[in-house]
């Protein structure tokens, strides 16, 4: 689960990039003839993606879902989806946003990746929620992995009231 989400953002964030940079260049040629203003394409920027990233979800959910061994209920994979789905938007409009914030595409590239680690660290995958310094805990909350594998455990986890084995002790 943590495996898929950091993979399809990372993707996705870096997949981005390069396009985004090379309409740039439109952007302002059209933005200095009078054409349209800075919001009308940034808007128009978005709102293309959201389709392509639903169509993107949908064969990724396909492919995982079942790899992953989830339960096949409706309300669980709409669950899924609406989480996948929000990760690959967030995950490309940071893609977006560092190509904006940098004047090429290099160094956006060099600058997402140095979040990536952020991203992880502070996601409660490789060091639980407890385990946080209290100084840093802010940054828990403010980390969107956290909130997306939040989300994937108590949707497909939090009604599953299976025993296991756990150092020959049966545990909930």
């Amino acid at each position: 689960m943590y495996f898929a989400v950091a993979f399809l953002g990372m993707n996705s964030s870096s997949s981005v990039q390069p396009f985004v940079s090379t309409e740039r260049i439109v952007m302002y040629r059209e933005r200095f003839a009078g054409m349209y203003s800075s919001w009308a394409y940034a808007l128009a920027q978005v709102t293309v993606e959201v389709p392509y990233l639903f169509i993107q979800t949908l064969l990724f959910r396909m492919i995982t879902y079942p790899m992953i061994g989830y339960y096949g209920s409706a309300y669980k994979v709409l669950w899924y989806f609406y989480a996948i789905f929000s990760t690959q938007l967030y995950f490309t409009f940071f893609g977006m946003l560092f190509v904006s914030l940098t004047p090429e595409v290099t160094i956006a590239g060099a600058l997402s990746s140095f979040f990536y680690p952020l991203l992880n660290l502070f996601s409660d995958f490789l060091m639980p929620k407890p385990k946080i310094p209290k100084w840093w805990f802010w940054l828990y909350y403010l980390m969107p992995t956290s909130w997306t594998l939040n989300c994937l455990l108590t949707s497909q986890y939090g009604d599953v009231n299976d025993e296991i084995v756990v150092f020959g002790e049966m545990k909930p």
